[in-house]
């Protein structure tokens, strides 16, 4: 196994290349969301419970309903965001025929597969420092933005969450050489 900076490994065999990106860890920042992500749940439960236990007028229940569906989409944001610092990781796979991509919670996700003729224009896709898109990408409540894309049929898709400029780098220059030397075999 090689890597990669910190964050990212990856294993050469003859057929294939597989690489692992696990997220950040900012320890303090997987407390603070864990923290959060419990006292909505906590909220949540309490609204249910006060929906059940108390009568209410329709007004009132009208409200109530406005701020479940409010807070059953912050559960979602920030549940997925907490386990995937907890539990998730990237896996990417290079063999003779595609490019596999999986983004994995605890082994859960779904794996899409491109294959390497339709792949084109792959690149590095790092905002500027000092951008909106860069803040919002770098805070801790967000999966985060995806430093490589290419371009697949018409989409571009995207993968490398929170990678600093340097890992992306490093990254694109092992993935584009794997790309390469299948399509070679390929020809052959």
């Amino acid at each position: 196994m090689k890597w990669i900076g910190s964050r990212i490994s990856y294993v050469d065999q003859e057929h294939k290349t597989t690489f692992v990106i696990i997220p950040e860890n900012p320890g303090i920042v997987k407390s603070l969301i864990g923290a959060w992500f419990c006292m909505w749940v906590v909220i949540g439960g309490t609204l249910i419970w006060a929906w059940t236990y108390y009568p209410m007028k329709r007004e009132l229940h009208l409200v109530m309903i406005i701020f479940m569906v409010f807070w059953f989409y912050y559960f979602l944001r920030v549940g997925r965001s907490f386990f995937w610092l907890m539990f998730g990781k990237e896996m990417l796979k290079i063999d003779k025929i595609s490019l596999t991509i999986k983004n994995s919670i605890k082994g859960y996700g779904k794996a899409k597969e491109f294959y390497l003729e339709n792949i084109s224009k792959v690149r590095v896709v790092v905002p500027k420092s000092n951008s909106l898109q860069a803040a919002w990408e770098n805070s801790p409540w967000i999966r985060g933005g995806e430093r490589l894309e290419f371009d697949y049929m018409g989409k571009t898709i995207s993968f490398g969450r929170k990678l600093d400029e340097k890992e992306s780098k490093l990254l694109f220059q092992v993935i584009t050489k794997r790309l390469e030397d299948h399509l070679k075999k390929k020809k052959h």
